[in-house]
């Protein structure tokens, strides 16, 4: 691993105030350090990515935030306080890729989910319940599917249903793991759609995110990564050729970094 440039910090932290404030995150697989002391401070309100190349710790960083993987070092506060506190804060959008589509349950179903903690044990779903879970699946335009098999639906669709779960929370963080990979075009154009939405509602909005060419268009803060943060802040000051040379290296030409940061 080289060594890391100057970490760029585009305005100081406020811890208590973040909605998610990493300190010295390390996560290690095996003797290999995946994630390498990383300070990161998202700001409240904001929508920001996680950016950086293949390999460079950008999923294990938000399951090491979220407490599903463990840390060897470092530490997680949400809204200031420890993360065991406030997970009722949070929802989290998983890669789909990760989940078992092949499960037996209806998209209804899988939107309820999303009010278990509000459910219990007893688990006793009442009227407002389930309209809560459908409004939901308004907001992500998949309302006529709600008695479909979810195993059914096209990888898209399978995406907007695990967002309108994620929305039934009504949480004040979002986490999402690649929530535009492999989708259409229309989903991916329906899920920016909902995230600014939530963002325009004074909840913030974190994801981990690959397309480059389309950062500043839908997000006004970046954490760049590789293994180490690069930079962390506004668009404007933190997703620059600079920094896309010192995460990226000759992986990108420097005519597409400079293309890329200049948002053509």
């Amino acid at each position: 691993m080289s060594a890391a440039p100057a970490l760029v910090r585009a305005d100081p932290p406020d811890l208590a105030a973040s909605p998610l404030a990493i300190r010295g995150l390390t996560v290690a697989y095996g003797e290999k350090p995946a994630v390498f002391s990383v300070d990161a401070t998202v700001a409240p309100g904001s929508m920001t990515a996680i950016i950086g190349p293949n390999g460079a710790g950008k999923s294990t960083l938000l399951k090491a935030a979220l407490g599903i993987l463990r840390p060897v070092s470092g530490s997680v506060t949400v809204f200031g306080q420890p993360l065991e506190q406030q997970r009722g804060r949070i929802a989290y959008v998983p890669q789909r890729a990760s989940v078992d589509w092949d499960f037996p349950t209806r998209v209804i179903d899988v939107v309820l989910m999303g009010l278990s903690r509000e459910l219990g044990l007893l688990g006793r779903i009442r009227a407002a319940h389930m309209a809560r879970a459908r409004d939901c699946l308004t907001r992500v335009d998949m309302a006529g599917f709600a008695d479909r098999q979810i195993g059914q639906l096209s990888g898209g669709q399978q995406q907007r249903v695990f967002l309108a779960r994620a929305l039934a929370q009504n949480a004040d963080l979002y986490l999402l793991d690649e929530p535009f990979a492999g989708v259409d075009a229309a989903t991916e154009k329906a899920i920016i759609a909902v995230l600014k939405s939530l963002k325009a509602e004074e909840r913030t909005v974190v994801a981990v995110h690959h397309d480059l060419s389309t950062v500043a268009e839908y997000f006004d803060r970046v954490l760049l990564l590789n293994v180490r943060c690069i930079a962390e802040g506004p668009v404007a000051t933190a997703f620059t050729p600079e920094t896309l040379q010192a995460a990226y290296g000759g992986r990108l030409a420097t005519a597409q970094i400079d293309r890329i940061a200049a948002g053509g």
